[in-house]
């Protein structure tokens, strides 16, 4: 017998409204004949235009009003963040054992294994597909699509900001500030862009992955993250005339010791994939022991791609499915430990600025060779009408200490101007 399923959205920004739209305009979206209603949303501020009609739809002012109303079946939480209200409302949700939907993958990084037991212990179901690049099904790829296999590592670009202005400032020549205040008017960037430019956004979606990839529980803490503000537009220009491209790289590999997790920009060859997906793609690379290597791309945000991974969810949810919300019972789940520094790196991208003084260059060869670093490639740039001379390297594969062993030695070398920069090649 056919069921109608009692809607609460709580959030309606871009992503909510886009989601309002749908359900309205399909509501026997979801397989078995089963229907869905909107019947309670709300946001901060009511009067906001919404672009879509909420006419005979409750208005809650507060979501936890909303996750806890008898009135709603399945709760979809759309607002942000780790802490806050968005917390305290799925948290009530799960305690009446109601499904949730979220969008939120600062909550699931920072508290998953809680909400996990907690959605275990009253039978909830908790969903969150359009938490890691939005309509691009990776949570589901990893959850259910490789079950039967061992995940070895996942790599990716996991956001679209970044990946919009390290694509513009070499198609344009531009500054990292000038393509950053570009985003923002477009829309692709917040007013305070930290979150994504510093990483972190993409280092929640990590932590997520890494999690279902791997079996843990989300520790978002073991993570080490490196945003892009860093990146020059020398430095963009260097990797390419070495056959290279930067992109900010989000990535975790297993182990029998734990899980290391990290999001930092990388040089990926010019004609990889990953340098491939420009603008605001993501992309993802997932590999398995059994299936060998995966990779999926697509629009990782906007209305239309996440609202339609929050629909994704909502069928799954009316469908029946019932999985372990991170493979695995949670009582089992322990966080991911990062794994140590002494790990082996492929290789890395070494960028000087030196005075043009006799002597450097063997400065430059001792200093690696002190730090037991050899080098694969050399690239000089002479600058017309400057005393100051842009050097890059690429390095043999080398320990992360070794490398910045070596940074340290050289940024001690007098006609050295400026601390090295140093960004990893990623591993192909």
């Amino acid at each position: 017998m056919s069921r109608e399923w009692r809607i609460g959205v709580a959030g309606l920004g871009v992503v909510g409204g886009g989601l309002v739209r749908f359900l309205q305009e399909r509501p026997g979206f979801a397989p078995g004949g089963d229907t869905v209603r909107l019947v309670g949303v709300t946001a901060r501020d009511r009067d906001k235009p919404r672009g879509a009609d909420l006419s005979g739809v409750e208005w809650f002012d507060h979501p936890l009003s909303l996750a806890a109303s008898p009135e709603v079946d399945l709760f979809i939480e759309l607002i942000g963040g780790a802490e806050g209200v968005a917390r305290a409302a799925v948290t009530a949700a799960l305690k009446l054992g109601k499904p949730v939907v979220t969008a939120n993958k600062a909550l699931i990084a920072a508290h998953g294994l809680e909400l996990a037991a907690l959605a275990e212990r009253t039978g909830a179901s908790l969903h969150f597909e359009a938490a890691v690049m939005g309509g691009v099904p990776a949570v589901k790829m990893l959850r259910e699509g490789l079950v039967g296999d061992d995940v070895i590592s996942i790599a990716g670009i996991l956001n679209g900001t970044c990946n919009f202005i390290l694509t513009e400032m070499e198609r344009t020549e531009r500054s990292f500030a000038a393509v950053l205040a570009e985003a923002q008017r477009l829309g692709y960037a917040e007013a305070d862009p930290t979150t994504d430019v510093g990483g972190f956004d993409a280092a929640h979606k990590i932590v997520v992955l890494a999690a279902l990839a791997f079996g843990g529980a989300p520790n978002f803490a073991a993570a080490e993250v490196e945003g892009i503000q860093a990146v020059e537009l020398i430095d963009i220009r260097l990797a390419r005339d070495l056959g290279y491209r930067i992109k900010l790289i989000a990535e975790a590999a297993g182990s029998a010791r734990g899980a290391s997790v990290r999001v930092a920009p990388a040089l990926v060859p010019l004609n990889h994939p990953l340098a491939q997906a420009g603008g605001a793609l993501n992309a993802l690379f997932v590999e398995g022991q059994r299936v060998g290597r995966l990779y999926i791309q697509g629009a990782g945000a906007g209305a239309g791609p996440t609202a339609a991974a929050v629909a994704a969810d909502i069928a799954d949810v009316i469908a029946g499915g019932r999985r372990p919300v991170f493979g695995r019972p949670a009582t089992e789940l322990k966080p991911l430990p990062s794994l140590e520094r002494d790990r082996q790196i492929d290789k890395a991208f070494l960028r000087l600025m030196v005075r043009d003084e006799p002597g450097t260059i063997a400065a430059i060869s001792e200093a690696l060779a002190k730090a037991g670093v050899s080098i694969d490639s050399f690239l000089q740039r002479p600058v017309e009408d400057s005393g100051h001379v842009p050097i890059v390297l690429i390095t043999h594969p080398a320990t992360e200490m070794a490398i910045d062993d070596a940074v340290t030695h050289i940024a001690s070398i007098p006609a050295v101007i400026e601390r090295p920069r140093s960004i990893r090649v990623a591993r192909t």
